[in-house]
This record gives structure tokens, sequence and C-alpha cells, in this order.
């Protein structure tokens, strides 16, 4: 049997916890090995906690472990150029937390540098390796409710503690890059092209930073998303995908769990099906990311094949929404 890839941590941050870690044991074929932090203290508390083996001070010192194959990147968008680079320059493969960076220019230099060292390196981004999206897929091709035009898509919740980093200009938070960044990589995967065109407007925050945003990008064939984000109200990811010879509904396009589902209308009639399969929806990226790294399969969805449209995307509706204000 093949060894464990041996992973390493980047920070502390709560989707590590609540969905990494799960989602590495769950898979298979991968365990967590170290933990970094700013500060002893943070990492020791963290390690334990999550069941690492060991905690390390500073970022570099973990990057410069030989034993590390791996790095899961959670840090704040600001961070994840320079993390990422460092990583990628270190000979690691790494998984870095959506949006890849916060601005083009930033994106392009990370993807330059992947190119450059031949390292892998995916957004995580993990709904296009869910079963549930496999079906999708399935459902637009075989004709059952002819071709698609437009997706309606949401991505909301509340966020209260404005201490939050989503709510920091400094570090490149905003609903947009936060969540509003599904919708947008959504379209991007179920139309297979490139936005042609878009605008937003939006409620900002006291520090410039995107609280709430409603916007469109339009793509090649006169398709269109329309898109909500927000930190203003109850959790809702909701999409609707609206097609020539009828639409389907999904509860939960991002992260599907316990009862959400596929609901298909097609002549006058609907279906409904269910969604998940039980387990973390990291869990089958991360079984992809290990199956890469032993030689068992060909990598998909890499950054360099697939992040730079979406940073692209992000910057156009900033834009727009900026010269709306």
């Amino acid at each position: 049997m093949a060894e464990d890839v041996r992973w390493g941590t980047l920070g502390s941050a709560h989707i590590a916890e609540s969905s990494f870690l799960p989602a590495l044991r769950e898979a298979g074929g991968g365990r967590p090995v170290a933990v970094a932090s700013r500060t002893r203290a943070a990492a020791e508390a963290f390690a334990a906690a999550g069941g690492i083996d060991r905690a390390v001070e500073g970022y570099e010192a973990l990057l410069s472990d030989p034993g590390i194959e791996a790095v899961y990147v959670p840090l704040p968008n600001g961070l994840h150029r320079t993390w990422t680079e460092a990583a990628l320059e270190a000979g690691k493969a790494v998984l870095c937390e959506k949006p890849l960076c916060g601005n083009v220019s930033d994106a392009e230099a990370v993807l330059e540098t992947a190119h450059r060292t031949g390292g892998l390196l995916w957004e995580a981004f993990v709904f296009p390796f869910h079963h549930q999206m496999a079906r999708v897929r399935e459902l637009l091709g075989d004709g059952t409710v002819g071709e698609l035009r437009e997706i309606q898509s949401t991505f909301h919740f509340l966020l209260e503690n404005p201490a939050n980093i989503r709510l920091s200009s400094a570090l490149e938070g905003g609903s947009l890059r936060d969540v509003g960044c599904y919708p947008v990589r959504l379209a991007r995967f179920l139309f297979q092209a490139e936005h042609d065109g878009g605008g937003a407007t939006a409620v900002w925050n006291e520090d410039g930073v995107d609280v709430e945003m409603t916007g469109e990008l339009s793509f090649p064939g006169e398709r269109r998303l329309l898109f909500s984000c927000g930190f203003r109200r109850e959790y809702d990811t909701f999409s609707r995908l609206l097609c020539t010879g009828g639409h389907i509904h999904l509860t939960n396009a991002f992260h599907p769990r316990g009862a959400a589902t596929i609901e298909v209308w097609a002549d006058d009639e609907s279906r409904t099906e269910p969604a998940a399969v039980e387990e973390n929806t990291f869990t089958p990226a991360l079984r992809h990311i290990h199956d890469v790294l032993r030689g068992g399969a060909e990598p998909q969805h890499l950054a360099v094949d697939e992040a730079l449209g979406n940073a692209r995307a992000i910057d156009l509706l900033l834009r727009s929404a900026r010269a709306a204000r």
C-alpha cells in the first residue's frame, strides 16, 4: 500500500478544523503531520484539538520541512500569494483556499510560479469534484432540460462579528471574494466558457468592503449568470439552472449535505432526487489529490487551468460595483 500523503497546514483558520481535517481523515491516503502558526502556543492548541502530529512556530519552518509533501493554505486572502508562492518554491503540492488571490495581478504571479516550478496547485473550489456536479452535467448533456441559458445563484450567510477578517479591506475581504466567487465558478464550470461582460452593485462597510452584492455576468451565446451574495442574512446557497426545455433547482450547489436535493422540471412535471453523499464536501477533492500524488490519476481542476477566469470576473464585478457607488 502507498504511504499516506503528509500534509502541513498554514494557520489555524476555522475552515481547516471544520472541513479540511475531517475530510482528510475521511478521504484516506493522507494525514496531517504539522500545523504552523505565528506563535507556538496557537499552533500547539490547534494541533491538540485537531489531532495533528506536531506544531510549528512560523510558516517558513513548516515549508522547509522535507517530510511534508502537500500544504493547505487557509490564510486570509491578502496572504495567499506570498505563502502559496513560497510553498510552490519549496516543492510542495498546494491546496489554496478560494479565492486563489484577491486581485488579478497576484493571481497571475502565483500561476506563473506554478508554471515555472511545475508544482501542483489547486484552488479550493471543491464542488466540481462532487457526484452532484457529475449528475448535473449528465442532466444538461442528455437533453432532459434542453440547453442551459441562465444561472441564478445565491450564497449568503449572517456575519455578526465586526472583527472578522472577511470585513477587512487590508486582508482583501468582502462578500464577493468570500462567497460570491462560488456562483461565478459555477457559471464558468457549467457554461464551459469565460465571461464577456458584466456588472454589479453592492452595499459597503466603512472600511470599503462589500458586505452584500448583486450582479450579472454575460457569457458567449447570450447566456448569463445572475447572482447575489452577502453577509447580512441567513445561510442560503440556492441555485437555479434555467434551460430551453426545463430547469434544475439545487438547494446547495457548493457544499451539499444531509437533505440537499436536485429538483428537475421538464415537460410540466418535476422529480426530486438527493444531492449529497454521506461524506464531507472536501473529501472527493482530497481523495483526488492523494491519487494524483501517488501516481494513480491525472490531475483535474488545476489552478493553472481554471483560476484566472474567476480572478478576472471578480475584478470586473468589483470595479463595476465601485463605479456605481
